[in-house]
């Protein structure tokens, strides 16, 4: 009995003691278990931030800007060495000494030059001849598209600019074989006062870079008008060469273009906006007979046509 009496009272205090460190043994648990809920909802929301924050850069990210093939050719030849000078005799009496090259703020993108030549045979009268050579390249650009496409469009242009020439008679157009990637050859004849002129006009386009020859002659005080068939064939022979020219001047040997990438597509583009703002201009290097033909006489000294003429100063 006094054994039990001497527990009893320390009964209660052992509960409570028991109590008190089960209690205190389940705080350390719950502040970890606080912790790592803690850290989870932490870890949980930096994971979902990082998920938006990607997911923003990806979507803010721009689109890859759209590209067109570099264009064949980023350069151009010389326009008053296009041809030899012994061409040039052949074509212009006394010719090669008369090369005036047209103005370009660009060389690489536009060029021209025109002969002119007067054979005077006294009483019997003169043998008049006038050469133009003008040479458009154009370079591929993301709005406009290819350098080969804006090519083919300025090409056939060039082509109906020559066919509607005012006041021309006997209009004849015809392709002309193996002058770069096409051509053709537009012929007519203008009357002026000073005699009959016979324009032959030929645009060629060699990838992305087109030609336009402009040839014609007269008989003057007298002589008899020359041989169209013959300017025919001088001006398709002539435009071969420029043709043949322009591939030469990219480091090709040949005057036929099979639209490969261009050796520089770098240059190529810088030159894109010159060609393309001449393009628009309609007739930039139209016929030549018909315009300025008044001016041939036995003494001229300038071009049948201020048309090219002009297009030189234009650009």
């Amino acid at each position: 009995m006094q054994r039990a009496a001497q527990r009893a009272p320390h009964s209660p205090r052992a509960k409570r003691l028991n109590r008190v460190l089960v209690g205190a043994a389940a705080v350390p648990v719950l502040f970890l278990a606080a912790a790592c809920s803690s850290d989870s909802g932490s870890d949980s929301g930096s994971g979902a931030k990082a998920s938006a924050s990607a997911d923003a850069s990806a979507s803010a990210s721009p689109s890859a800007s759209p590209t067109v093939p570099a264009a064949k050719y980023a350069e151009l030849p010389e326009a008053c060495k296009v041809l030899s000078g012994k061409t040039v005799d052949d074509l212009v009496p006394g010719g090669a000494k008369s090369a005036k090259k047209g103005a370009s703020s660009d060389a690489s993108a536009r060029a021209t030059c025109s002969w002119n030549g007067l054979d005077n045979n006294g009483v019997k009268g003169s043998q008049y001849r006038w050469l133009n050579v003008s040479l458009l390249r154009f370079a591929s650009d993301t709005s406009r598209g290819t350098g080969e496409e804006q090519a083919r469009t300025y090409f056939r242009q060039q082509v109906q600019d020559a066919q509607a020439e005012t006041g021309a008679k006997g209009t004849k157009t015809q392709p002309v074989s193996g002058t770069g990637d096409e051509a053709t050859l537009v012929r007519y004849e203008l009357k002026k006062k000073e005699g009959v002129f016979k324009q032959q006009t030929v645009v060629a386009r060699t990838a992305n870079v087109v030609v336009t020859l402009d040839y014609n002659g007269a008989g003057l005080a007298g002589d008899k008008s020359p041989d169209a068939d013959d300017l025919v064939k001088s001006a398709e022979k002539a435009a071969k060469d420029v043709v043949a020219a322009v591939a030469k001047a990219n480091g090709a040997g040949g005057g036929s273009s099979t639209g490969s990438a261009s050796p520089s597509a770098s240059k190529s583009s810088g030159a894109s906006s010159s060609p393309s703002s001449s393009a628009a201009k309609a007739g930039a290097t139209k016929a030549g007979a018909s315009k300025g033909a008044d001016d041939a006489s036995p003494s001229a000294t300038k071009p049948a046509s201020a048309s090219a003429s002009k297009s030189a100063a234009d650009s």
